[in-house]
């Protein structure tokens, strides 16, 4: 019975985690995608035969709430889809949206890679998503912005630690008992 319980709690957890934590990423603030993209860098390159656009030392990239900072980006505009993709290198590499309630994820890693044609973000090495007081930390995780599906796998002692903070309730201000009946 109570071996029951405990595989019920872990199943919900294991199916609650990605749906009440990072599936914010896909309500992240719509006005971002509007605004101007704005890149500050010491150093930019381009190859124009190979479609790859790098950006290196101190890159910071702006858009609405959106903010990237990494020590290398590059932008790989492949002529195949499939093979398009945005990369962020750095000690660590960083991302992070104010999400429509409020809220802002943040992403870190010694790598951050998008692919547009799969919609999903790899983070990897020294891997950390959190949002509020909650976070997952491993050495790789992958979202898939479209299904919502997390996975991380462990870092170098094969750990994925998940920390998921309480819901914090709204303060109601109420009069002492005390008050009320004089």
């Amino acid at each position: 019975m109570y071996r029951q319980s405990l595989k019920n709690a872990i199943n919900k957890l294991v199916i609650a985690l990605p749906l009440c934590f990072v599936s914010h990423l896909s309500i992240a603030q719509q006005a971002d995608f509007e605004q101007d993209i704005k890149i500050v860098a010491k150093k930019q390159a381009t190859d124009l035969k190979k479609r790859i656009a790098s950006y290196s030392g101190n890159v910071k990239i702006t858009q609405g709430s959106l903010t990237i900072s990494a020590d290398l980006v590059q932008v790989i505009d492949a002529k195949e889809a499939e093979n398009k993709k945005y990369l962020a290198q750095g000690k660590p590499a960083t991302f992070s949206q104010q999400l429509d309630n409020g809220d802002t994820i943040k992403l870190q890693a010694n790598e951050i890679t998008y692919s547009p044609y799969t919609s999903t973000l790899v983070i990897r090495g020294n891997a950390k998503v959190s949002q509020q007081d909650s976070m997952v930390q491993g050495d790789v995780i992958t979202y898939n912005l479209e299904t919502e599906q997390l996975t991380a796998d462990g870092d170098g002692t094969g750990i994925v630690t998940t920390i998921i903070a309480p819901d914090k309730k709204s303060k109601k201000t109420t009069e002492p008992e005390s008050e009320k009946e004089q």
